[in-house]
């Protein structure tokens, strides 16, 4: 297995991970609009997010409408909402698991059963990373896509919330956390099952008596 230190670190980035992915799932700034209005007092900035809909006015005015109806969201809310949500399941499940696997600690019995949990886990993480970059990468497009469409038209566009970049953040966090677990445990089985003991058939005391006895022959 791995050094303990490789592993504590592993662990502290899925624990950030796990802390971005959740803040992302729950922000409202996945989407960011910016409406100037004809004068400052009526300028708004309108966010929207995976579960609310907010509106931030210039006078420090805030309100947020939940978004209750599953069925009337698009596609890509619902996409979205189920794929953070899973991400948020199995970075909490890896954590828990890998907590097992880390060789710092006294859970989880013998060595390979922490080897098969610290891979375990580190799978959660792959899995989990992987699912919080899909939404991310989805939105992104869609959001670039409906700013060239509008530009031309209003001269006004959405732009990416800072919910987006968390999620990225959080996303490579666990990516990276998961490559380490799973790397420190592929090199020592592998090592284990190619190379195994080796059995001289003879000792060197053994082959210098059978080489003088050899040439003793000569004078008898």
């Amino acid at each position: 297995m791995a050094s303990a230190g490789l592993q504590l670190f592993a662990f502290s980035l899925a624990l950030l991970g796990v802390s971005g992915v959740l803040m992302a799932t729950l922000l409202p700034t996945w989407k960011v609009h910016v409406d100037p209005g004809s004068n400052v007092l009526t300028a708004i900035t309108q966010l929207q997010g995976l579960w609310a809909d907010c509106t931030w006015y210039s006078t420090g005015m805030f309100s947020c409408t939940l978004k209750y109806s599953v069925l009337s969201l698009p596609t890509l809310v619902r996409a979205a909402r189920a794929m953070m949500v899973l991400a948020c399941v199995l970075s909490a499940l890896g954590v828990c698991v890998s907590t097992v696997g880390m060789a710092c600690t006294r859970l989880g019995g013998n060595r390979k059963t922490k080897e098969r949990a610290a891979l375990t886990g580190g799978v959660c993480f792959l899995s989990a990373g992987g699912l919080g970059l899909l939404p991310v990468g989805w939105y992104t497009k869609e959001i670039v896509a409906d700013s060239v469409r509008l530009a031309g038209a209003e001269g006004r566009g959405q732009e990416p919330g800072s919910a987006l970049y968390v999620g990225f953040a959080a996303a490579v966090l666990l990516c990276l956390s998961g490559m380490i677990f799973c790397l420190s445990c592929a090199p020592e089985g592998s090592r284990a099952g190619a190379q195994p003991p080796l059995r001289p058939d003879r000792s060197p005391t053994t082959r210098m008596k059978s080489h003088l006895a050899y040439h003793l022959q000569d004078y008898v």
